[in-house]
């Protein structure tokens, strides 16, 4: 087979979708030394660096130009930007086939929401979840705007949609109108490298690079009203006049959209010195920083899956978690689920994951296995057997 595959997102974006895609193309690169591979970018004419993707094959060399056209895997870096790309292919919807760009295809992926113009190849969109749906209100609306166009028109040409959860699954037979059959749950994986560390050195070097607090509650995500931040400091702000001196909450994320609330509430609630903002944290220092934390918490308001769960669980860190969307089937009993409107409730698990012994060592003993449930290599056998499938 010749498969074709999107990874615009896994070069262009550090986090999210971008380290979904490079996860899972590294893995399905080294699981199958059978198929022919061309993946796909917009490049915007800067040039594209392919290592984190083609590195992990055994099969091929780790480079950033293009593999010989009789090699296995083929990168193709489109001279124009990703923004440009969208405009074409869905303001414009000129019939800019992919196939001009990789040549005839037998299976076609997109892991980032929308199908491009495909002519005759068959086709995979994986959707990662349906917040702008579910909680419009926390989307920004020129997004929005956008998805609510372009989603599920890509839902209808795919000939099977992958879904992150079961959760996501649901939402998109019911608000889209998909065909459950032609709707897959595909998990995403955890890293291996997800691990306690035990380094005094890593964890002082991680500590100095972010300024971490000796003692602190970790929140972790981008900077926006779907991650339920005000809530988390409004719990955090009660956890502190009952808790032990010298607790800090480490909201840890890159800036998104509406997030001026999230710093307007610490001002109210004069929390300044105790709520601290490191900003995007590299990939390589997260298991460090969940190593760090004492606490993990995730009070999302949605998620289409909630990986962040699992690498905590998997540095041996206990969970906080919102008791609503995919996070109940991502943390199963590993964790504390809570109402994520309940700020009452919120700090009142914060307070028992903390101050009970007993319950954070088996919250510690549950979440490992929890965490190796879900694998990357599992997820490549399972997405090449439904390649498999459309040839």
């Amino acid at each position: 087979m010749r498969i074709g595959i999107d990874c615009t997102a896994a070069v262009q974006q550090g986090a999210g979708i971008g380290r979904y895609t490079r996860q899972l193309v590294g893995a399905l690169l080294e699981l199958d030394t059978n198929n022919e591979y061309v993946l796909l970018a917009a490049a915007g004419g800067t040039g594209v660096v392919w290592e984190p993707l083609i590195g992990r094959s055994r099969a091929m060399p780790a480079s950033p130009v293009d593999v010989a056209s009789g090699g296995r895997v083929r990168t193709i870096g489109l001279p124009i930007s990703e923004r440009l790309l969208t405009i074409l292919w869905h303001r414009l919807c000129l019939p800019l086939w992919v196939e001009l760009a990789t040549g005839v295809l037998d299976v076609f992926h997109s892991p980032d929401f929308v199908l491009p113009p495909v002519r005759r190849a068959r086709t995979v969109l994986t959707v990662h979840d349906l917040s702008f749906i579910r909680v419009p209100e926390c989307a920004d609306p020129g997004l929005r705007s956008y998805l609510l166009r372009v989603v599920p028109a890509s839902v209808r040409r795919a000939d099977i949609v992958l879904a992150d959860s079961e959760c996501t699954k649901a939402d998109v037979v019911e608000l889209l109108g998909a065909d459950a059959a032609r709707v897959v749950v595909l998990y995403p994986g955890v890293e291996p490298r997800f691990q306690r560390m035990w380094d005094t050195q890593v964890l002082d070097t991680v500590r100095k690079r972010y300024n971490l607090p000796g003692c602190f509650v970790l929140g972790l995500g981008t900077l926006q009203p779907r991650k339920n931040f005000v809530r988390l400091i409004e719990a955090f702000a009660i956890l502190a006049k009952e808790a032990r001196d010298g607790l800090h909450l480490v909201i840890a994320g890159g800036a998104g959209w509406m997030y001026e609330s999230i710093f307007r509430r610490i001002a109210e609630l004069g929390l300044q010195d105790a709520v601290c903002f490191p900003g995007y944290v590299a990939d390589e220092d997260l298991p460090a920083l969940y190593s760090l934390a004492d606490l993990f918490v995730f009070p999302s308001l949605y998620e289409g899956f909630g990986l962040p769960v699992l690498e905590a669980m998997a540095c041996g860190t206990p969970v906080v978690a919102s008791a609503v969307s995919s996070l109940p089937e991502v943390a199963g009993d590993a964790a504390l689920l809570v109402d994520p409107l309940d700020t009452r409730a919120l700090a009142d698990a914060m307070r028992q994951a903390l101050e009970d012994t007993g319950l954070r060592a088996e919250m510690v003993e549950k979440g490992l296995p929890q965490a190796r449930r879900f694998t990357w290599s599992e997820s490549a056998r399972q997405l090449l057997e439904l390649y498999r499938c459309l040839d």
